[in-house]
């Protein structure tokens, strides 16, 4: 399970809208895993939906 502190509604919005608009496709990824690791998903999950090694999710989260 990942810990990520609770996003409040506002900025769960601007990541939606990232996700859809941005040109870039690593930025797009990152918002579309934050906003997933926030529904709850578990990190097997995530892993497997990005195709991503553990150390790639890690990084994510410290950004």
């Amino acid at each position: 399970m990942i810990f990520l502190r609770e996003i409040n509604p506002l900025s769960l919005k601007l990541l939606e809208r990232i996700y859809r608009q941005s040109r870039y496709h690593q930025v797009r990824q990152r918002a579309h895993f934050l906003i997933l690791a926030c529904q709850g998903r578990e990190l097997e999950e995530l892993m497997t939906i990005f195709n991503v090694s553990y150390k790639t999710i890690y990084n994510w989260i410290n950004r």
